[in-house]
């Protein structure tokens, strides 16, 4: 039998845990497995073909990880809302939130739907991702999925500081400074993001502009993207199993 002499880069990384981690196939080069990579593929598949058993049952995980969703579609659902009455500029920003607490019919109560659900998806995710850890979420086969969990605890989250300071106020305001300062004394790359976060060297329109953008945009549809692989490789993968579980099942 012959066998190459030679072992490129390439095959090198395909070897590697963290490959087989992400693509559980080889390369599509014959009719067989090109038809395995699509029926393999989030985006030509909204569902997998086939599941396993066990990811069907519902467990704590998946009220845990369900509950996150349902605030994450609540503060999407609030978020347009508040976008129809809000102007990311200065300094009507403050004057939109005192319209939304005193001229708008349910502005209060939509205000602090979004504030409240914001503050419970924190807690949720960071809850949902404790519990998957402590059920051996990261072992294999979980481990790129737990890579995914631990990316939608940073947008998250990201999407809360980020919408801290629309209302443009003072606790916003300060609140930013903080914690923008903290970020410009990290090590090499500081002084460039916290530029990029702010558009310049202080706290002003650019800021509120660049941080609508982000809270409304760009961190939203990433974080679509991710709830979705994420949703499909829990349906792959399969369920979790109890620590003490872990290596029978193994």
């Amino acid at each position: 039998m012959a066998t190459s002499t030679t072992t490129g880069p390439l095959e090198r990384l395909r070897g590697t845990r963290v490959w087989k981690s992400i693509f559980r196939r080889g390369p599509a080069d014959t009719n067989r497995s090109r038809s395995l990579a699509v029926f393999g593929n989030l985006f030509l598949h909204v569902t997998p073909v086939k599941v396993r058993e066990k990811s069907l049952r519902a467990r704590s995980t998946y009220y845990l990880g369900s509950f996150s969703f349902f605030l994450f579609v609540v503060l999407t659902i609030t978020g347009v809302l508040l976008m129809l009455y809000y102007h990311p500029a200065v300094p009507q920003a403050y004057l939109d939130m005192k319209d939304l607490q005193f001229v708008v019919s349910n502005g209060v109560f939509l205000r602090n739907l979004h504030r409240l659900a914001a503050q419970a998806m924190v807690v949720a995710v960071f809850w949902h991702l404790f519990h998957v850890f402590y059920r051996g979420g990261y072992k294999p086969p979980h481990e790129f999925n737990w890579v995914v969990g631990v990316v939608l605890l940073l947008l998250t989250l990201f999407l809360s500081y980020t919408g801290y300071l629309l209302p443009w106020d003072q606790l916003a305001y300060w609140a930013i400074t903080v914690g923008t300062n903290i970020i410009g004394y990290m090590p090499i790359l500081g002084r460039p993001i916290r530029f990029l976060l702010l558009g310049g060297h202080i706290i002003g329109e650019n800021a509120l502009l660049r941080f609508y953008v982000l809270h409304c945009v760009i961190l939203p549809l990433l974080a679509v993207v991710f709830i979705a692989v994420h949703f499909w490789r829990v349906q792959k993968d399969g369920g979790l199993t109890l620590p003490e579980n872990n290596e029978r099942e193994e």
